[in-house]
Order: structure tokens, then sequence, then C-alpha cells
């Protein structure tokens, strides 16, 4: 049997006629991918014993496939040795585009989730949506964002399989699509097995009108093709129209259906129509609102196809579905006009109407009255309305047997604030499952020097069991592993620092702090509090306020979605930080701010293993999770962040003393939120009207947009449906940067400071998806 350094051989020859020293990149690419797929194909089946759990999700921000792949397959020497042979860097398919079909943390979540499932042996199959283009490009120009379409199978995509077989048509009032599936295999660490992510394309009934073509109508000849495929073209298209709106609509219902049409015809193949053992045999997982549409619709196949009563489709939904949530944002739990859901989909509004009608009939006999019922009611008139909303989230709540938050405080404050009211009917529902990321990625792939350190030290388990890693907590005192613990960090420090003088063309200095806040754009996570804290830091050098300060360069990494003005506003902002320091000799030799481009999942394997500092600052009570905050804590750094989603339990693993937490709690919040007065704090303080009023009075330029002036209004004035501050910027801002400068001020120390990295790293066994999907699977799955 030829092996799979000779089968890479052998594809070059076949397929392009090249020696491996002949191919280039994307053929290299094609070459190893086809080889690695080879070695799997005996064993990659949908054919199992166990319960078979579908994972529902609009985002699957996966990543550079490649490396992942043949670590789990165990390829990984073997390519080396090919390359090395060759004289090829291992590194050359850092050039291939990242699958990012994902916007931030719900689309990473999914794709660890993946590798663990598969890792920890648990059929979990992902279904999702196979965009075009995936989330945008992003590059700077003049300091704004710009975007640009991101063409992520331009160099073909090997890993997935176009399954013809299996296709299914979507009805549409108006319209009707097919959904083809595209197969990509999930491999768990050591190729114990394979699991499934199928991702629906959108295709036309019919491709082409040749008559219409003919009639030289050559628009309307492919009308039904541009059409079709747009359902599948962008992740989250702008919906700030109502044609936006419908395709967003159209989107999380074609997605949902197929995969409930699969499910149903891979059941019935083994048990015909006898519908008893579904939810024996299939677990359903609602990744937040997008795919809960899911719910009215497998009511409607079950009744419609299959002819079960509406009362016996309602109650095996309630068995197969489970719900996560990841917000406690009323802005964010989606909301459908019901005029807009009946004109896209009607024959599924009336399984909506359905469930309203059986939820209202279930709730007045468990004794809530009418005047309660508002606050239940899946089919509601928002106050001061004439028309009429469905909540996907009461519609996911009341419909299935399971409600997860995704951090400890996220429960919490679901159980007791935010979805109260359906605690209080349903409590055995409500569970905690704490978010995870997979170690194989974000530290045997990302950070193979910390990880070969650590396999010296205590041995390899941790791969597959996380809270090994609490093995290294008997070196902490040990002088020489603390230093062989800093020198890594070096290392990687002086990686990034490469990698974005290549990339972004600024030179950032190695023996700076590495102070890095990346995550997705969005005020509540309040990279304008950051950018408002360097502006204190750098007018606190200027006048003397600050002296003894260690150089930092804060490293910045986040798009904005391309219809958020405010968020591009604070982009534009944190450039011209960037710009004045970068011009200004008094200090730019001891603070730095850069801007990284196009944040990505390959990007964040470069910067998290390089961060001396974690920066997790979102208001308490608004961020439900957060999982960079785990990677950043697994690869050695400190968090400096607010009690808010997993920063508390991380905290607890680690122990406060080893992280910076500041700012107000969430019962702070709490207390102060109906009297609190943003421009007060602004007026009492002159550092925070400094740093605040550069927004207006000609510090920095917006170039006349307009932006700053609406930032700055925001805050102090209120804009919109918010009130002045919503986030609370001023009131954390004094806390915030103290615990800054006591952050700079302890890294004087190296021994203490990398002590402090060390217990995180030594502390995070917790934060592994392995865990997660365990918990999973044992509480809510039974599998």
């Amino acid at each position: 049997m030829s092996t799979f350094k000779e089968n890479i051989v052998t594809i070059l020859d076949l397929d392009y006629n090249k020696t491996i020293k002949d191919a280039s990149t994307v053929e290299l690419y094609n070459a190893v991918s086809k080889a690695a797929m080879k070695s799997i194909a005996n064993q990659w089946s949908w054919e199992t014993e166990s319960k078979k759990v579908c994972y529902l999700s609009a985002e699957f921000l996966i990543g550079r496939l490649v490396y992942n792949n043949l670590l789990n397959l165990g390829l990984m020497n073997q390519l080396t040795e090919l390359f090395n042979e060759n004289g090829i860097d291992i590194r050359i398919f850092e050039d291939i585009e990242d699958n990012a079909l994902g916007n931030g943390g719900l689309g990473r979540l999914a794709a660890c989730f993946l590798d663990s499932a598969a890792t920890q042996n648990v059929t979990l199959n992902g279904y999702g949506i196979r965009y075009r283009y995936g989330i945008f490009k992003q590059y700077f120009e003049n300091g704004f964002q710009k975007e640009t379409a991101d063409n992520w199978t331009k160099f073909g995509d090997p890993w997935s399989v176009r399954r013809e077989e299996d296709k299914v048509r979507i009805d549409f009032k108006g319209q009707s699509v097919w959904a083809v599936p595209y197969d990509t295999p999930v491999i768990g660490y050591g190729a114990a097995k394979i699991n499934t992510l199928r991702l629906w394309q959108a295709e036309p009934i019919e491709e082409f009108n040749f008559d219409l073509f003919n009639e030289q109508k050559y628009d309307k000849s492919v009308k039904e093709k541009n059409e079709a495929e747009a359902i599948t073209s962008v992740l989250y298209p702008n919906d700030s129209t109502d044609a936006g709106k419908k395709l967003r609509l159209k989107q999380q219902y074609f997605f949902s259906s197929a995969s409930l049409q699969d499910v149903l015809k891979k059941y019935k193949a083994n048990y015909g129509n006898d519908f008893s053992k579904l939810s024996k045999e299939y677990a359903i997982q609602l990744n937040d609102t997008h795919p809960v549409v899911s719910i009215p619709e497998l009511c409607r196949l079950l009744v419609e196809e299959e002819g079960l009563t509406f009362n016996k489709a309602l109650k095996i939904c309630k068995e197969v579905f489970a719900y996560t949530n990841h917000t406690v944002m009323s802005e964010a739990l989606e909301k459908w006009s019901v005029k807009l859901f009946k004109a896209v989909l009607p024959n599924v509004y009336k399984y909506v109407v359905k469930i309203n009608n059986t939820m209202k009939k279930e709730l007045s006999a468990m004794g809530i009255t009418d005047e309660e019922m508002s606050q239940y009611q899946i089919i509601d008139t928002p106050y001061g309305n004439d028309w009429q909303v469905i909540h996907m989230a009461r519609l996911a709540i009341y419909a299935s047997h399971s409600t997860n938050g995704v951090a400890w405080i996220h429960t919490e404050i679901l159980k007791n604030d935010a979805l109260k009211e359906w605690y209080r009917v349903y409590p055995e529902r409500f569970n905690n499952k704490t978010n995870g990321i997979t170690q194989r990625r974000w530290l045997a792939l990302a950070n193979m020097e910390l990880a070969g350190f650590i396999n010296d030290k205590i041995g390899n388990s941790w791969v597959t069991n996380l809270d090994e890693l609490k093995k290294l907590e008997k070196f902490k005192d040990d002088k020489e592993v603390i230093k062989q613990f800093d020198d890594i960090k070096k290392i990687k420090k002086q990686q990034l620092a490469d990698y974005i003088k290549e990339k972004e063309g600024i030179e950032v200095n190695p023996n700076f702090i590495f102070d890095i806040q990346v995550k997705r754009l969005h005020e509540y996570k309040r990279q304008l509090l950051n950018a408002f804290s360097i502006l204190d830091i750098y007018y606190g050098l200027k006048d003397g306020r600050i002296k003894d300060f260690n150089p930092t360069v804060f490293i910045f990494g986040a798009k904005a979605a391309p219809g958020y003005q405010r968020a591009k506003g604070i982009i534009k902002f944190i450039n011209e930080i960037a710009n004045m320091i970068a011009n200004d000799p008094e200090v730019n030799d001891k603070l730095q701010v850069a801007f990284v481009s196009n944040y990505c999942v390959s990007y964040a394997e470069k910067i998290t293993p390089a961060a001396d500092v974690s920066e997790q600052i979102s208001t308490a009570g608004t961020e439900a999770s957060g999982t960079g905050n785990m990677k950043f804590m697994l690869n050695g750094a400190v968090t400096l962040g607010t009690y808010d989603g997993a920063n508390v339990e991380i905290v607890e693993q680690a122990g406060e003393e080893n992280n910076y937490i500041f700012g107000d709690r969430v019962e702070d919040i709490e207390r102060i939120k109906d009297t609190y007065c943003a421009r007060d704090l602004y007026n009492a303080n002159p550092r925070i009207k400094k740093v605040v009023d550069t927004l207006v009075d000609g510090t920095l330029s917006d170039d006349g947009t307009g932006l700053f002036k609406e930032l700055h209004t925001s805050l102090l004035d209120g804009a919109h449906w918010h009130k002045a501050d919503h986030y609370f910027l001023l009131e954390d801002l004094m806390s915030y940067c103290d615990a800054k400068l006591q952050v700079n001020k302890d890294y004087s120390d190296t021994f203490k400071f990398r002590q402090k990295c060390f217990m995180n790293t030594a502390n995070a066994g917790k934060f592994s998806s392995d865990r997660t999907i365990l918990d999973y699977a044992r509480d809510i799955w039974e599998a």
C-alpha cells in the first residue's frame, strides 16, 4: 500500500504533471489535501450505531484546515520530512485562504466543538451554509475600514466533497431552489473518529433559460440563477432594508429546512414512517436563534409530509431540539416582523401560530395570567406599535427541552434577569455549559514551542485531556522553568513582530509589552474604552504624571460589520491615535498602537501565543462568555478584564492574584443604571474630559465624516434608543487606567510577572471544548 508521502508525489504527477520541486503552493496544497483525504476514505461515513447530534449553526469559523487535519491524522511529521528533503518550508500553506464562514466567537465555538466531538468519540455532525464569500476581507484606507469580497475557494476546496445525490428542494413564497450539500470530514485527534460538516449551497432549479437568451433577454435568462445564488453568497448580508431582512430569513430557513429534510431521510432509511424513535436517534442543537425556524419547519414536515398530528409533531420537537443562548442583550435576540415572515414563509408561519396557541393553553394551565402572558407570547405586538413580531428566542425556549447559557455568570443572568419569566415556569430546562476551545489548534499547532516545553515537563496527554496541565503547577517556583517559559514568549513575540512587519508594514519592537485586544468590533466589547486609556497614558507620559513606564505596544484586531457606522468610527479613531503617537518623538520610543488588518483565525494563531496581556474589557453582564480570553490564558497571558463572561471562571481557576480585574460588577451596574450620568463624570474629572474631547477638539480627525462627533454625542447625550454612555465606559475608565498601570509596573519583575502567566497556562484545563462537549453529551443530548 502506498504511503502518504508517495501519494502526494503521485497526485502531483497525475493532476499537474509536476514533481514536488516544480509544484506551486496551490498545487502542493491540493496534492497534500487530496492525499490526506485518500488516507481516511475507508473510515469516513455517516453510518453509526450511536446517537447522532446535529449541530445547526449559521457560522462555522473553521480557519485553515490543512495543518489541523494533518496533526489529527498524525501525518505532520511525514509532511515535514518530505518538505525538508525537497527544501520546502512547512509554513508555505500560510498563503492559502482561511475557511472564514463565520464572524466571531459563535462560529469559532462551533468549529472547536466539531474538533472536540470527533476527538472525544461523540457523533456530532455540523450543518450550515456554504457561503460563497464568507466574511469580508478588511483593509484600511486612510484609517477607515474598507471591505472586499473574500473568495475563500479561489485555490479550490480539496477538503470538501459535493454530494449531488443528497440535494433537497427548498420552497419560499414565489421561489424554489436546490440545496446542494458539500461534506467536509471532521477528523478527531488520532483519527479515531471522523464526523462530517455538511454545508448547503443554494442553486437554481433552472440554471439557464435558453428561450429567454434566444430572445436576447440576457439578464432574464440567468435571473433565477442569480437570485438562488444570492441566498448563499455572503454571511450576514446587510439587513437595513426589507430586502436584506428577507434575504437573511431565507438563509436561515434554507439551511434549517435542508438539514431537517436530510435528518428525516436518514432516519426513515432505518425506521420507515415510525417516528417514535426520532429523539432516541437524533439530537438537534440550535446554536443561537438563527436556526430556530427549524422548530416550526420540523412540525410542518412531520405533519404535511409524514402525516403526524400536530400535537405529536410538537412533542417530538420538544424532545429533539435544544437551544444555546449566546446573548443577554434584548436587541440581539432575533425578532421577525410577521408581515415579512409571511411574505417569505407563509406555510411555516401557520405552525408558529399553532405553537403559540398551544403554549398559551399550557401556560394558562400552569397559572400564568392573561396580564403575564404578554412576556411569553411568541407572536406579540411590541408596546406602542401596531405591527406583530415573532420572538425566536421565546419559540426556542418553549419548543425545546433545554436552554443553556455559555458561562456561569451568563446563565445566572438568564435565570435571574434576561429570561427570568421562563426560568420561573421551566426551571428544569435551564443549564450552564461554559464554552471552551480546542487545545489542539490553539496550543499544539499555534504554539509548538510551548507545546514542546509542556511535553518535556509533564508528557503529552494534555492534548486530549487538558486538565493534565495542572501538573505544571509544581514548577511555579522553579526559576529555570519560568525562564524557559519566558524565553518561549520572547520567541513568539519576535515571530509576531516579523509577521506584522510582513503583513502590515508596521515595525513592532518585540521587547515592548504586548497588550492585545482582538475580537469583533462592537460597542459592548469596548475597544473605545481601550483607546481612551491609551490616550490617558499618552498624556500622562507627556505631562510627567506617569514615570518609569515599561514600553508597551497596544495591538488591536477587529472587523466592524459593514453597516455598523459607529464601530467603523471607533476603528478610524484608534488608527488616528496610532498615527499621532507614531509621529510624536517624545513618546514613540515607549508607546505604540498597531491595528492589524483582516483579523481572522490564522492571524489569531500568530497573535494569541505572543500576548503578555489579554484585554477582556466588556461591560459586566454583556459578554456571554468569550473564547478569546481562554486562548490567551492557555498560551500564558494575564487577563486584564472586567468581571464578565468566562473571565469570572478564569479568575476562579487561575487566581485573581494572577490576573487584573477592574471596573463595576453586574450588581454595581444594576444599582446605578437608572441614575447614571456620564456627563457628571466628564465634567468632574479633567482626565476623562481630555480624552473624550479628542473626538471633537481637533486633536484627531475623522476627515469630515462626522463619525467622531456622533461617538462624542452618544457618550454624553445618548443617541437612538440608547441612553448616554450605554456601556458605562466613563464609569470604568479610571479604574481601568489604574489596572493598566499596575500591569505595567508588575512587568518590571520578570520572574513574578511570568509566574502569573505560567499559572494561567497551568490552570486552563477547564476551558477545553473537550470538557464542554462531554458536558453537552451527558446533560443535554444523552449521547
